[in-house]
């Protein structure tokens, strides 16, 4: 029988804090999401599991998933795919194609990051589709959002055209970033191009609509939307030194409004943070209780280096927990997870790190395992509290 304890206890980490200002920051977006992805820290999450019209932005998901083609050799880079009559058919954003043409990946590519084409949108979706339709496309992308944990979207189309039921969640959009970032490095930079003149065709449409990449903030992606459904929205990524932000806004009037608030948040996000180490892999955190061991606790350490995000105003503490379900039964395994270092910031979510055994624990022998009896033993029939304290007279 091995007895069962969450065991949990507070461990104090002084760092610059204020806890409750870190969410100072007021977006006029109806539903945003601002994250830290050197630190996995969330800075802002106002509606942002709420589905929502994505307008643009889906095209992501698009750009994700053609990414993955070719990754994994479905598509080249240099194949040209034919245009359908349906693909040529879109207005609003667009490369100008049609049925005559066969294009380039890589344009196709460049044709939906920078000028939003909802035209080769629709070719590089009825090219990956199971049944060569946009509309079986769409539901590949449902079914492959799920696999990336992003619950809350749901896809009738490739390009974020305007119809009943295609939503996605402002943090999904933000899981979708950093993903595409993460993901594929080599392909990202398509998103940091200002200007994608495809064969000369449209001058007009060939500029990128982010309008922080030219900025010098260190802007380098990722997608603008709008419909008059969903108002005016960005998914936007900077990186400064060795920070990156990703943030996601929608529901805003205009441009101009989109551009500000995406300036408004960089500042806020790069000025007002600040990164600070609190562990290197390795560091002891805490001590377990072993069960069954030949040794009787066994070290909890963190698995890699970790760093906190936080406000730069003001000092104050951090409290953290171990938690861990123990004692622990052995055999144990050198770096085989144990527990949890969780961090609370308030109103921020919490932040959870794993804690991993320091060294291998072998089960114990027969000598261990008579201890162990007889201490069950003892607990469980051995003298009350009541029997060895005597009563008052």
């Amino acid at each position: 029988m091995r007895l069962g304890f969450l065991h949990r206890f507070a461990v104090i980490a002084t760092c610059l804090l204020t806890p409750g200002w870190a969410l100072a920051f007021e977006t006029s977006a109806t539903a945003a999401y601002i994250y830290d992805q050197s630190t996995g820290t969330v800075l802002l999450s106002k509606n942002a599991d709420t589905p929502l019209p994505p307008a643009s932005m889906s095209k992501l998901m698009t750009i994700y998933m053609a990414f993955e083609a070719v990754a994994d050799g479905r598509l080249d880079i240099n194949e040209e795919l034919a245009v359908s009559s349906h693909a040529a058919s879109f207005g609003g954003s667009s490369m100008f194609l049609d049925t005559t043409d066969r294009v380039r990946v890589e344009d196709l590519l460049r044709g939906v990051i920078v000028v939003s084409g909802n035209d080769a949108s629709v070719v590089l979706a009825e090219a990956l589709s199971p049944d060569g339709s946009e509309a079986g496309f769409a539901r590949l992308m449902t079914e492959r959002a799920r696999q990336m944990g992003m619950m809350n979207s749901t896809f009738v189309n490739s390009s974020g055209w305007p119809a009943a039921g295609h939503r996605m969640s402002m943090e999904d959009l933000g899981i979708l970033a950093d993903r595409l970032i993460t993901d594929f490095p080599t392909f990202y930079p398509l998103f940091a191009e200002t200007d994608f003149p495809f064969d000369g065709r449209v001058p007009s449409n060939s500029a990128n609509r982010n309008p922080v990449l030219a900025m010098g903030m260190g802007a380098d992606g990722l997608k603008t939307g709008h419909t008059m459904e969903a108002g005016y929205g960005l998914v936007g990524s900077a990186k400064q030194d060795d920070r990156r932000i990703i943030w996601v806004i929608t529901g805003l009037d205009s441009r101009e409004e989109r551009a500000e608030e995406s300036v408004k948040i960089i500042n806020w996000a790069f000025r007002q943070f600040a990164e600070k180490d609190v562990a290197e892999a390795g560091t002891r955190i805490a001590t377990a209780d072993v069960w069954m061991g030949e040794m009787p606790t066994v070290g909890m350490t963190v698995a890699e280096d970790f760093s906190l995000l936080v406000p730069v105003l003001n000092q104050g503490d951090i409290v953290a927990e171990v938690v861990y379900d123990g004692p622990i039964e052995a055999p144990i395994a050198a770096g085989q997870q144990l527990g949890e270092l969780v961090i609370s910031f308030d109103d921020l979510p919490e932040k959870r790190i794993p804690l991993v055994a320091e060294e291998d624990i072998a089960r114990g022998g027969f000598a261990t395992r008579l201890r162990t009896a007889a201490l069950v033993l003892w607990q469980k029939y051995g003298p009350s509290t009541a029997d060895e304290v005597p009563e008052e007279a």
